[in-house]
């Protein structure tokens, strides 16, 4: 596969790594109608194990079927398609090289008692992503959660096995837990410092949500006025957060988050564009929606991150 200029300067900045993770970062940078960018598009589909069938499948009836992601994220020219093990599985033979695939290794369910600290149990290995042709693996951490510690050493553990055998690492950081509460769980200084966290572990690709201009941490608070840093407008605040991923030398992409309206899904996509992230990873905001309208959005989608809008 071929590689262009844009795409080789990304990889430069993953200094340590071995040729497999880079080749299988390229595969990705290089897929879609993305390809060559720097810019992607990922279609996360983990929300049946997160929040349960009906509520994740049931406004788009077809949804409920794995082919049917596999054939959205190729036709709509996405970068890559993450899911579970039983989800990526029940399409693995039937597209086998046809779209770079993200294993998801752990995972949380709505059925857990609400005072339980908030963690993700590993439900897929490594070996499983070898297996089944994935070039990544994507792993949760809760910066946050009491049990955060415990979920940075699996991870770091995880991805050291992972990056030995030629797998990327996707880190998806949620601020969530004792420590926040709903405003602070989308804060910016909470979401810069959830995107730092993941680069230190090691992080190939990290997955952040877009932050409010909430500032959580009372000491953090006395430094972003002190220092002026800009988090008035989204694109500012994309930026801030990029800059804290080794100043943009990790690849960020950022969540859709619950449905909403396409207009806000486009505005999304262009502060992140404006604020030099690589991208969206959007789940719900594409198959939930009619497999025709999800096309035209993520059509769209496209458009903006290549500034045609």
């Amino acid at each position: 596969m071929k590689s262009t200029r844009t795409v080789q300067k990304i990889l430069s900045n993953y200094e340590g790594e071995t040729p497999g993770v880079k080749a299988n970062l390229n595969r990705m940078l290089m897929t879609g109608k993305l390809g060559g960018t720097g810019k992607m598009i990922i279609l996360p589909v983990d929300q049946g194990f997160e929040h349960g069938p009906a509520r994740s499948f049931a406004p788009n009836a077809p949804a409920y079927d794995p082919h049917y992601h596999y054939k959205l994220a190729i036709e709509a020219g996405m970068n890559a398609y993450a899911a579970p093990l039983g989800m990526l599985e029940a399409g693995a033979d039937t597209f086998a090289g046809q779209i770079p695939t993200i294993l998801k290794v752990n995972s949380a369910n709505s059925l857990m008692p609400s005072e339980q600290p908030k963690t993700q149990a590993i439900t897929a290995s490594v070996d499983d992503a070898l297996r089944i042709g994935a070039g990544c693996i994507g792993f949760t951490i809760y910066p946050g959660s009491s049990a955060g510690l415990g979920m940075f050493e699996e991870i770091a553990e995880m991805r050291r096995e992972a990056a030995a055998k030629g797998v990327a690492t996707v880190i998806w950081s949620y601020p969530r837990g004792e420590m926040l509460d709903k405003d602070g769980e989308t804060a910016i200084d909470i979401a810069a410092y959830a995107a730092q966290i993941a680069a230190l572990l090691g992080a190939h690709i990290i997955k952040i949500k877009l932050s409010t201009d909430h500032l959580s941490l009372p000491e953090a608070k006395k430094v972003y006025e002190s220092e002026g840093i800009d988090i008035a407008s989204q694109a500012a605040r994309v930026r801030h957060c990029v800059d804290s991923a080794f100043a943009g030398r990790r690849i960020m992409v950022f969540s859709g988050g619950a449905k909403k309206g396409a207009d806000s899904v486009y505005d999304d996509a262009r502060a992140i564009r404006d604020g030099g992230g690589n991208g969206s990873i959007i789940g719900r905001n594409s198959f939930q929606r009619s497999r025709e309208d999800a096309l035209d959005m993520l059509g769209k989608l496209v458009d903006i991150y290549k500034g045609r809008d």
